[in-house]
């Protein structure tokens, strides 16, 4: 309760500052130095409250000084800014049959890679195993304490309901379903853990990484299964249940016959992915099994090849067609293993998208080839978690537990 007096006794005051520093701080997130008085200025907040909060997120780590202003006349103005190597983020891709793990700081640059073959039909305590040793090794060697570790962002290959990090009835990952991957990964690193599917968080890392500009953006990945992040108003789209742009599994007329993995046919899959190009071309007597197959015998000029590759893009473009329609993006990018290395599957891709969609649908798209390329999971792994622990929110409670630890 509020005394008599209605003054707030000196901690409770104390708290009723922090507990708003923590967006004082989303105006420092972009790296640009700014003074006290810059900050009061932009938010229109006294002087003093800005002076308490700045050096509450001083006290945190996550704010340092930044040189000095240009003086009027006297002491010149201290600048501070945001400091992205304060902390470190474990960020991780698991893929069908590779794992990369890496060590970012809070602005999502890379500290330390490590990539490795394994496959996650495996299960989940041989791969998360894998994962959290590698992650420990990293760590050390990038010179970082544990309690540096502010922390993890896991992207998997299948989906996942987002709120608690489990695989929902994975087609790919035996084990998986159901599986607590987060408390799992909590028992030998005890930080905040953040799960979500592949293609989720490679739409984060792409889009952040290289175009922010656009608020509604499709990745698509082709790789060893086909699916979509999806981003629009800003916002990435998980769906009810996690399963936001599966479009692996949306029919394709052209594949009535042909049998998907899930039982059904025609589904885009079947015939676009890496691996279903792949068996195509076996069927002419071509040597292929996999999609790196596919891209060897494109790079070697053979034509079956390059025209299966340009047809698995016109049957992903009859499903993106529809997708335009719906979602009307400004961006489409094209990634994954088969997808990022493959010019004629986008020129496939962009042949019945641009003939099939609304034109005003189609007025300002831009589709092409993924600019992040193999580290856009880890990247959206470690925007992923940068979103969540630098959030007004947890920066607030966080400070706000520090007061009163102190």
């Amino acid at each position: 309760m509020t005394p008599a007096s209605g003054k707030l006794p000196a901690r409770d005051a104390d708290a009723g500052n922090l507990s708003r520093a923590g967006d004082l701080f989303q105006l420092l997130r972009d790296g640009q130095a700014r003074t006290r008085a810059e900050l009061a200025l932009t938010t229109g907040l006294a002087r003093s409250t800005v002076a308490s909060r700045i050096d509450a997120l001083i006290g945190s780590g996550l704010v340092g000084p930044a040189g000095e202003a240009n003086s009027s006349g006297g002491r010149p103005p201290s600048r501070f800014a945001f400091k992205p190597e304060a902390r470190v983020v474990l960020a991780v891709d698991v893929g069908a049959t590779h794992v990369i793990v890496a060590v970012t700081d809070l602005g999502g640059s890379i500290l330390g890679e490590r990539r490795f073959a394994q496959e996650v039909a495996d299960g989940p305590a041989v791969v998360l195993g894998r994962v959290i040793a590698a992650g420990k090794e990293l760590l050390a060697e990038s010179g970082r304490e544990p309690g540096d570790l502010a922390g993890v962002g896991i992207g998997l290959p299948g989906p996942v309901e987002h709120d608690t990090g489990r695989p929902v009835k994975p087609p790919i990952m035996p084990g998986w379903d159901g599986f607590d991957v987060v408390p799992y990964v909590q028992r030998q690193l005890p930080v905040p853990v953040l799960v979500d599917n592949d293609v989720n968080i490679m739409a984060l890392g792409e889009r952040t990484a290289h175009w922010p500009e656009h608020e509604n953006f499709l990745f698509i990945k082709v790789a060893t299964g086909i699916g979509a992040g999806i981003i629009s108003s800003g916002e990435l789209q998980r769906g009810a249940n996690g399963t936001a742009g599966d479009l692996g599994h949306v029919r394709v007329p052209r594949g009535d016959d042909v049998l998907c993995r899930c039982g059904n046919y025609g589904c885009l899959e079947a015939l676009a992915s890496g691996p279903a190009v792949a068996h195509q071309l076996r069927s002419h007597g071509l040597e292929a099994k996999t999609g790196g197959d596919v891209l060897r015998l494109v790079a070697e000029g053979n034509l079956q090849a390059i025209q299966a590759l340009r047809q698995a893009g016109r049957d992903v473009g009859d499903v993106l067609a529809t997708v335009v329609n719906l979602l009307n993006p400004s961006m489409i990018v094209i990634g994954g293993s088969v997808g990022e290395a493959g010019e004629h599957l986008v020129a496939g891709i962009r042949e019945v998208v641009y003939r099939r969609s609304l034109p005003l649908a189609t007025t300002h798209l831009r589709i092409g080839i993924s600019m992040a390329g193999g580290e856009a999971a880890i990247l959206g792994a470690s925007q992923m978690v940068t979103q969540h622990v630098l959030s007004p929110a947890v920066i607030e409670a966080t400070l706000a537990g520090s007061a009163i630890a102190g």
